[in-house]
């Protein structure tokens, strides 16, 4: 088992920034591909970016690439999301996924874990 807790929303005016970390505890940190993805509300969920298990290959929504940078600390256990150029439609309960793929995937039912998901709100 994996546990994800993130951490890091709010509420943020247009153009601003935010980190989001999601700290995992249980299973070797190191062993799984971390991703984030989103819902906004009345929306399906989307993915947003992806991490391997090293950090030597990240991937990107075409909607969010440019602006947020995935990134890991295996030491820490920890995987963040750093959002700059915020903009309205950005905002989402932001969740972090894990699972032991050798590649990460953008398609969410295909991580096992889940966070509890934080709220990312962007006021125009």
């Amino acid at each position: 088992q994996v546990q994800l807790v993130e951490s890091g929303g709010g509420l943020v005016q247009a153009g601003g920034s935010l980190r989001l970390s999601c700290a995992a505890s249980g299973r070797t940190f190191s062993g799984y591909a971390m991703g984030w993805f989103r819902q906004a509300p009345g929306k399906e969920r989307e993915f947003v970016a992806a991490i391997s298990r090293s950090g030597g290959n990240v991937y990107y929504a075409d909607s969010v690439k440019g602006r947020f940078t995935i990134s890991r600390d295996n030491a820490k256990t920890t995987v963040y999301l750093q959002m700059n150029s915020l903009k309205p439609e950005d905002t989402a309960v932001y969740y972090c996924v894990a699972d032991n793929l050798r590649t990460p995937t953008r398609v969410g039912y295909e991580y096992d874990y889940w966070g509890q998901g934080t709220q990312v709100t962007v006021s125009s």
